[in-house]
């Protein structure tokens, strides 16, 4: 597997660049990878909503929750979830969540 270099610690990622250890994240590794994943410099408060919604979700269900979930629980239309996620919400929010690529997402 391949691995990200991460302020000189080695993160073990898969071969789309998903953390394999969910463990290993933090909020600093989340601001890491969404500068690397949607070229987001700064995580808002929006950004934060999303990404400890879906990171609680999943460790709670061991699964990433439906966008529908996503909307209706953060009260983000869609659109603005892909706005704040352009790589949208299962690949980019996922993936600087510190979580495995989702089912279903392609």
């Amino acid at each position: 597997m391949p691995f990200v270099d991460f302020k000189g610690k080695k993160l073990e990622v898969n071969e789309e660049g998903f953390l394999v250890n969910s463990d290993e994240w933090n909020k600093e590794v989340a601001v890491f990878f969404a500068l690397k994943e949607d070229n987001i410099a700064n995580l808002t408060d929006d950004h934060w909503a999303v990404i400890n919604y879906i990171r609680e979700f999943y460790l709670e269900n061991n699964l990433a929750p439906m966008i529908r979930k996503i909307c209706k629980t953060t009260g983000f239309q869609l659109k603005y979830i892909y706005e704040l996620f352009p790589s949208g919400p299962a690949k980019g929010a996922a993936k600087i969540a510190g979580l495995p690529k989702p089912d279903g997402c392609v």
